[in-house]
Parts: structure tokens; C-alpha cells; sequence
């Protein structure tokens, strides 16, 4: 059975190098989800504006079914890395679509300085709160 949960190992991130690279990180052991997954985010990529209306014509282009489309539409919505823009968004011209967003990498980078605040050794009530921290589960 394939996982869908993303396993984000340091050594994996290391590895990191190419598009396919992520895919393989964000969809483990589906190929299909992970060809999926390249054909959205190069379609956005490249589209005039990064914006496409709709993506069921990725759909048809690739030859994918749309059960699958619509799995790896909506992890990569979760994740933050597409956008639904509703037609009252007027940054993309009152327009319904589809674009890359930012939200992946602001979680990844507030991530990345949370584990890094809490490094640090304040001392006081802090230190007694870390050292229950683990009672709490």
C-alpha cells in the first residue's frame, strides 16, 4: 500500500535538487500522484501570469484521470503550494482560477524559526514550562 504521509528526513532535504526530486518527497512511493503533481506545477509555472483558469484541461493534455487530479489538487492545497483565486480577487483580475502560492515556504521558514527559538535557553518560567511540556500528551 502507498504512504501519503511526506517524509522530510534532513538527509532527504539534503538530496533536494530538483522538481521530480520534490514530488518524489511530497507523494512517497505514487508515481502516479507524483506525475501529477509535476504537470500542475509546471503548467502554473509557466502560464501566462503563473494563473490558469481551471486545471481539468491538464486533465485531458496529460491523459490523468480526474479522481487522481483532484487527490493531488487538494494535498497541494493543504500543503500551501497552489491557491484557489475566487473571482472577486481583483490582484488577478476579477478572474476564477489557479496559481502557486507562498504559503509553503512562509509555514516552512516560521517553522524553521520557531525550532530555532526555542533553542534558545531564556531561563525562569520558560525553563519550567519546557520541562513539563512532555506531561502534557
Amino acid at each position: 500500500m502507498a504512504r501519503t504521509k511526506i517524509d522530510l528526513g534532513f538527509n532527504k532535504i539534503a538530496r533536494i535538487h530538483d522538481l521530480d526530486e520534490l514530488a518524489g518527497v511530497l507523494f512517497p512511493q505514487n508515481k502516479n500522484h507524483q506525475r501529477v503533481f509535476l504537470a500542475i506545477y509546471v503548467e502554473l509555472k509557466w502560464a501566462d501570469g503563473q494563473f490558469l483558469p481551471a486545471l481539468e484541461p491538464i486533465v485531458d493534455r496529460y491523459e490523468f484521470s480526474r479522481r487522481v487530479m483532484e487527490t493531488v489538487r487538494a494535498k497541494m492545497r493543504r500543503l500551501g503550494i497552489i491557491d484557489h483565486v475566487s473571482r472577486f480577487n481583483k490582484k488577478h483580475g476579477c478572474r476564477e482560477g489557479w496559481v502557486l502560492s507562498g504559503r509553503f515556504q512562509q509555514s516552512l521558514g516560521k517553522l524553521a524559526n520557531l525550532v530555532t527559538a526555542l533553542k534558545e535557553c531564556r531561563g525562569g518560567a520558560q525553563e519550567e514550562k519546557d520541562r513539563r511540556a512532555w506531561q502534557f500528551l
